[in-house]
């Protein structure tokens, strides 16, 4: 800003300089063009003689010459003094003319005039023409000073008149002649004079302009300068507090990173932990139900089961929101036969859909390509979650799962799936409250119907993952429909098999030899009980260490490997292990975490996974397949 100041004015010293005008070279030079001697002879030797006021008048021009202009000044006063008469008037008029030279000598241009324009009227009286050309001239001098040009020029201009008619009346040719050479070499200089008085006034007038834009300019240039200060100041200042508020976001984001991370971490701590105690309580639930309890205890076993495998599912779909929110789970692409996929999970919810009397349909479209790549297992997850919130809230009714191809562009297929029940309904004002996390429309459904209330925010966030948005339509009495669409790539590769879950039979587990590797006494108790059940013999170690050592000397059918064991964990003891038996099948036992999941645990050498608490037919369905 400084330096734009210093610019400003420089230019304005500048321009200034250059439109100011030379007052010396307008109009006329200051100097009298008339001597003294010539306002004498003006004034006439033979017309007044030796009278005293023409004596008086040559000591006044002597004074002059000697330049005391006091006493030059005193002496013409006292000529206009005495008494006017036809004799005097001129003496008087050249007196006063006089007195206007001495005044504007001694820059007294406003007293000078007054004498001048005394002369003025006495001539008019006398009609001395050479007198009044004089005057005139004078006049014409006074307002060339005071920069009245238009009324000099006008003056100066009569003065020329008169002049000429001056020269008309001279009867001598020669004479003539020689005013006429001293005449036009005067005029030549007055028009040169003239003109370039003229040139002055209008480079004056053109300065003047100049020096107004000038000035426009500069308090333009001025304002301007000091807007981009302010705006300047100001962004400054807006910099400032953005960068304070962006400094206060990024802490408010960190704290609720930070705070989603404990959530997530402690959610994941407390369902983790849960499990062990749940595998306790379903276990023994399922040992007890197995052994003919008596009639009267048959409820309570019923109903200890069912806790349990409601906490058990309780627990397992936070698990599941967790990883989700925590951007710890990733999608799966895998080429499979949607159709097939679809008939395995009607045949595994049969049982259910007529529990409550349902008749539960699919409708498969034929144009919906058989070589689909996407993740299968979360595709299961929405279709499931989604069908048995259907059966579960419809009794009697109907419960339909549709799929339609939608497109089918650049070896890309849109499928649109709908899921219809007519079941109890949802009320409009609680529709998008059903997506929330423990939120099943209203507490009166959640008494009623039981269940987390979780199924439905699963399989948004999981619809989401994929690429697609839910939509819901329900009317009160009349049910529900939820559609969505997903898109999937075609593959040319050969398909992976849906296989359908096959139920185990009793002879494939009988007089098989399992080491089981846990360090929860409890567990190990159950697990063992489980086993036997089956007629399965069973041993059991607390730690990886001894059952590495006992694997180099025994054989085993197969291992169950808990995998949070005291000293080295279980996924190193299956690393060790699989470095001298690479062919004894090792089955993971865990309570999953947010940091765990089934291929990192195949990962480590082990060919499947049990998920705690154990549900009996799952447990003993992925023994039963390494028997066959």
């Amino acid at each position: 800003m400084k330096y734009v100041f210093i610019f400003i004015s420089f230019f304005s010293t500048l321009l200034y300089s250059q439109a100011k005008p030379n007052t010396n070279t307008l109009l006329h030079d200051n100097k009298s063009s008339s001597p003294d001697k010539k306002a004498v002879d003006i004034v006439g030797k033979s017309d007044y003689g030796n009278s005293y006021e023409y004596s008086n008048f040559q000591k006044a021009m002597s004074f002059k010459l000697l330049k005391k202009y006091d006493l030059a000044s005193k002496t013409l006063k006292e000529i206009i003094r005495s008494p006017e008469n036809t004799k005097t008037s001129a003496i008087k008029s050249e007196s006063y003319y006089q007195l206007g030279l001495l005044e504007t000598q001694l820059k007294k241009s406003d007293s000078a005039i007054l004498y001048f324009n005394k002369a003025l009227d006495l001539n008019a009286k006398t009609q001395n023409l050479k007198q009044k050309a004089s005057i005139i001239l004078a006049i014409s001098q006074y307002y060339k000073n005071k920069k009245e040009f238009e009324r000099a020029y006008n003056y100066l201009n009569e003065h020329f008149q008169i002049e000429q008619n001056i020269l008309k009346l001279k009867n001598s040719k020669s004479n003539a002649d020689k005013y006429k050479k001293i005449n036009e070499v005067h005029l030549l200089n007055e028009e040169r004079r003239i003109n370039e008085e003229k040139a002055q006034i209008k480079t004056y007038r053109y300065s003047k302009l100049i020096s107004i834009l000038a000035i426009a300019l500069i308090s333009i240039l001025s304002l301007l300068s000091l807007a981009l200060y302010k705006n300047n100041v100001i962004r400054n200042q807006n910099n400032l507090l953005l960068r304070e508020k962006n400094k206060e976001l990024i802490l408010a984001k960190n704290k609720a990173e930070e705070a989603s991370k404990a959530r997530s971490e402690f959610l994941s701590t407390v369902s983790h932990e849960l499990r062990t105690p749940l595998n306790a309580i379903n276990g023994i639930a399922h040992l007890l139900l197995e052994e003919n309890p008596k009639e009267s205890q048959l409820k309570y076993l019923d109903s200890l089961k069912f806790s349990g495998n409601y906490l058990t599912t309780f627990i397992n779909e936070i698990l599941e929101i967790n990883k989700i929110d925590s951007s710890k789970i990733e999608i799966e692409k895998i080429s499979f036969d949607l159709k097939a996929l679809l008939n395995n999970i009607q045949n595994s919810l049969k049982e259910l859909a007529a529990a409550n009397d349902n008749d539960f349909l699919l409708d498969i479209d034929d144009a919906i390509p058989d070589n689909l790549i996407g993740d299968t297992t979360k595709l299961s997850q929405i279709i499931l979650n989604l069908i048995n919130n259907a059966l579960k809230f419809t009794q009697n009714g109907q419960v339909i799962v549709i799929a339609k191809l939608h497109a089918l562009e650049n070896e890309k297929a849109t499928v649109y799936f709908e899921i219809t029940d007519t079941g109890i309904g949802i009320p409009k004002d609680k529709q998008k409250k059903v997506f929330e996390s423990f939120s099943q429309g209203s507490v009166e459904v959640n008494r009623k119907y039981g269940g987390t209330g979780l199924g439905l925010t699963i399989v948004k966030k999981l619809i989401h993952l994929l690429g697609g948005k839910i939509h819901l339509e329900s009317e009160v009495g009349k049910g529900s429909t939820f559609n969505f669409k997903l898109n999937f790539d075609i593959s040319k590769s050969p398909l992976e098999k849906i296989q359908e879950t096959r139920h185990y039979n009793d002879d494939q587990l009988k007089n098989k030899l399992i080491l089981l590797i846990e360090d929860n006494k409890i567990n190990q108790m159950i697990t063992r009980k489980m086993l036997e059940n089956k007629s399965i013999s069973c041993e059991i170690l607390d730690n990886g260490e001894e059952a590495i050592e006992l694997l180099k000397t025994k054989s085993f059918d197969l291992i169950l490997m808990d995998v949070h064991l005291p000293g080295i964990n279980g996924t190193t003891a299956t690393q060790l292990i699989r470095e001298f038996d690479k062919r004894t099948p090792i089955i993971a036992l865990t309570a999953i975490s947010l940091d765990e999941n089934r291929e990192q645990l195949l990962s480590f050498g082990m060919n499947d996974v049990i998920t705690k608490p154990f549900v009996p037919d799952i447990f003993y369905n992925t023994i039963a397949q390494f028997f066959d």
